[in-house]
């Protein structure tokens, strides 16, 4: 919810692409500049505690952009801050939300987890788009801000009952040295950086999100109502795909089966682009979405399984420059592209480009294209 209001608000605010683009700046900036630091504290403080400190900070920033919605003050620039400032918070909690799963489950159900807890995350964003596109048509942002800072406690209450042991192995201090180590680790394992970089130029090339209220807008003629449908689409094909892959199991032959749900996001992305009917940009959403998702649970798989527990806080970090900074540079790259050449065009063109990055990239890392976990 809060992500279509942020869009549909500053879309609203200034009707150009490029400031839906600025979005990712916003969002990027903190992350690249506290993305290692973030993975030390992952692997030197209490997980648990350092996840708390986040949540309770991004749940003051949601109450920020709720109170000068409500009092009617909001402008472009308030809602660049906010999101940068919960940007930060959220990177200082992500390498130990990701570092703390596997010592949630036994290994040989990591991946059946992953696929589960990407149901109950994806069930939620089904709802939340749908929702925020409807209470924005009828109450306006200012609702959808009040209800995400609400949210926050039910989250905080999760963290509190949870109970997880010790990291395993030496933690590491806070240092610059003990950052670079995630580094070299990442470096010298060809699966986790080959992974890492598939990611990046799939979210950097055939990102379109950030675009939806521009083709609900002007492309298909929906309005606000229309935008959280288009919002919700994605995570409808990630629901289903993760309930296949919780039902399956360890996936074989994870290599190839990586690069085929990679190239397949690529073409329905492009599609999607080039869609003028809403039923089929709904249908192509939710392709994107399942194909996204199957590549996802392989990639988490394959470095969670690959690194020792005292280093996932630090390669974790290394991979949020690649995962959370391609979809924000992503979104940069939709704007530029959307004033330059239009929205569809540059959807579906980044959608081929990303088919055309899986097959070179498959060229150059032949151990991934034979990978059989």
């Amino acid at each position: 919810m809060h992500v279509v209001a942020v869009s549909w608000q500053v879309y609203e605010l200034t009707k150009n692409p490029l400031a839906l683009g600025a979005i990712g700046v916003a969002r990027i900036v903190p992350l690249v500049l506290l993305a290692l630091g973030s993975g030390v504290l992952a692997d030197a403080l209490d997980r648990r505690k350092l996840m708390l400190f986040s949540q309770i900070a991004m749940m003051l920033c949601a109450a920020a952009l709720a109170i000068a919605s409500s009092l009617g003050i909001v402008t472009v620039w308030w809602i660049y801050i906010i999101t940068a400032l919960s940007s930060a918070a959220g990177t200082l909690g992500l390498p130990a939300r990701q570092a703390i799963v596997p010592s949630l489950v036994p290994r040989e159900q990591l991946s059946s987890a992953l696929s589960l807890n990407i149901i109950s995350w994806q069930a939620a964003t089904i709802m939340g788009p749908t929702l925020g596109g409807l209470i924005i048509a009828g109450w306006g942002t200012s609702l959808v801000y009040w209800i995400d800072t609400i949210s926050f406690i039910a989250v905080i209450v999760a963290l509190l009952a949870m109970r997880v042991g010790a990291v395993i192995g030496e933690r590491r201090p806070v240092t610059l040295r003990a950052a670079l180590e995630g580094f070299v680790f990442v470096r010298k394992n060809t699966l986790i950086w080959s992974t890492m970089l598939l990611d990046f130029l799939a979210t950097l090339l055939g990102s379109a999100t950030v675009l939806l209220p521009l083709f609900a807008t002007d492309i298909l003629k929906v309005g606000s109502a229309g935008v959280g449908l288009l919002y919700a689409a994605p995570s409808v094909g990630a629901v289903a795909a993760s309930a296949l892959l919780s039902v399956w199991g360890p996936l074989r032959r994870q290599g190839p089966i990586l690069l085929i749900a990679v190239i397949l996001y690529g073409i329905f992305t492009a599609i999607f682009g080039l869609s003028t009917s809403f039923w089929l940009s709904l249908l192509m959403l939710v392709g994107v979405g399942a194909s996204d998702t199957v590549s996802m649970v392989i990639r988490q798989t394959i470095r969670q399984l690959t690194t020792p527990d005292e280093m996932r806080g630090r390669m974790t970090a290394v991979g949020m420059l690649f995962f959370a900074g391609g979809p924000q540079l992503g979104e940069i790259e939709a704007g530029v592209a959307a004033r330059l050449i239009g929205g569809p065009l540059s959807v579906a063109a980044g959608g081929l480009a990303c088919v055309v990055m899986v097959g070179v990239l498959a060229l150059l890392a032949p151990r991934l294209r034979t990978y059989d976990g």
